[in-house]
């Protein structure tokens, strides 16, 4: 490993993920590989997900779906979030679909499409309730009577028509229903306006997973692509689900202390007893919450051992306490146990952070090399 630590992605787990969540949805699925594909790997991971039936493919941002394109991936991709001034031509060009939520957007996407010649892919987003992207209210139907003039012009073809949902992941929460026929109501008066759009999606992986209702054609699966449960740990689980990645590194320095030692900054740590300090080259930098200092915990010498002291930029100090512990011993920061090995998971890291594991998987910062296990298999 010539790097100071390493993600190891398993594409035989993404793989694994999209079949296990088209058995239960019984849908197209789209898989979700913003932010380098939730910090696996954009176009590794788009490979290996449509190499296993996923359809689509979902990004935030302009240079995200050109990356895709870049790299030969021509799948079907939607692209969701834009300044009125980006690339549109680009897109339209590459054959991207555009996530359009404002008249604003949408002037822009007719304005570049009249200029190549060639109509743009759009799908319309209404605002449910998130509050964040979308149309709503009186913005949606002028929105859609604005799609409609662009399509008979020729400038654009609404192709889908969508929104997100607020917390699907909490089972019976209430908004989730309302979420629903706000909805229902939005398509109803695109189509009352003579939109017919050929694809109609709303649910998130949480929904996907446990919300018939929220289905529809189409299925976005963000994390539960990578492998961690939406529901956390006191979800209904059963689904199937593998962890695709191993955060691992090695020692690079051990001490032994006698009590009364003090470890890392402030201190904020002082060793209670005789103590072995393992130290280990990832920090925030790389990826490991500052906040997870005194309460995350690593895999080593065969049991987990915590991080005391507070956790520095390029390094943390585990308490390894009378393990025979030696430079370059190997430590597995969080992943799926396998065989005797039961390693932190992500959520685990996710909690002691106060965040989710998204936040955890996408911090993993460059410096943090990545490995793809199956790459081969996945790419043949």
């Amino acid at each position: 490993m010539s790097a100071l630590a390493e993600a190891m992605v398993d594409l035989g787990a993404i793989a694994d993920n999209v079949r296990a969540i088209a058995s239960i949805t019984g849908t197209d699925l789209m898989a979700v590989v913003k932010a380098d594909g939730f910090g696996h790997g954009a176009v590794q991971v788009a490979r290996a997900a449509l190499g296993a039936g996923a359809r689509w493919l979902g990004v935030t941002s302009v240079a995200e779906a050109l990356a895709l394109r870049d790299a030969g991936v021509t799948a079907p991709t939607l692209s969701w979030l834009h300044r009125p001034d980006d690339d549109f031509g680009g897109l339209v060009d590459a054959g991207v679909d555009v996530g359009v939520s404002t008249t604003t957007h949408l002037r822009a996407v007719a304005d570049a499409a009249h200029l190549l010649g060639v109509p743009a892919m759009v799908q319309l987003k209404a605002d449910t309730g998130l509050s964040r992207n979308g149309a709503a209210g009186d913005d949606w139907p002028e929105l859609v009577g604005w799609a409609r003039k662009y399509e008979r012009e020729g400038a654009i073809r609404v192709r889908g028509v969508w929104s997100h949902l607020i917390d699907a992941d909490l089972p019976g929460a209430p908004e989730l229903h309302r979420q629903v026929a706000t909805f229902e109501e939005a398509l109803r008066v695109a189509r009352t306006a003579g939109l017919d759009p050929d694809l109609v999606h709303l649910a998130n992986s949480a929904a996907a997973l446990s919300a018939p209702r929220t289905r529809f054609d189409l299925c976005r699966i963000g994390i539960a692509l990578y492998g961690v449960d939406p529901f956390g740990a006191n979800g209904p689980g059963g689904f199937g689900l593998r962890a695709a990645m191993t955060v691992r590194t090695s020692v690079v320095n051990v001490k032994r202390v006698p009590a009364g030692t003090s470890v890392s900054y402030g201190p904020e740590h002082v060793t209670a007893a005789p103590t072995t300090l393992a130290l280990l080259p990832l920090g925030y930098a790389d990826g490991l919450p500052r906040a997870t200092g005194g309460r995350g915990e690593v895999w080593l010498g065969g049991r987990r051992c915590p991080i005391v002291g507070r956790v520095a930029m390029d390094q943390c100090v585990v308490d390894a306490g009378d393990l025979p512990v030696a430079i370059g011993d190997p430590v597995v920061v969080f992943g799926p146990a396998e065989g005797d090995a039961n390693p932190p998971t992500v959520v685990e890291w996710a909690r002691w952070a106060g965040t989710n594991p998204h936040e955890i998987l996408t911090g993993i910062g460059p410096r943090v090399a990545r490995d793809h296990l199956h790459e081969r298999a996945q790419t043949s």
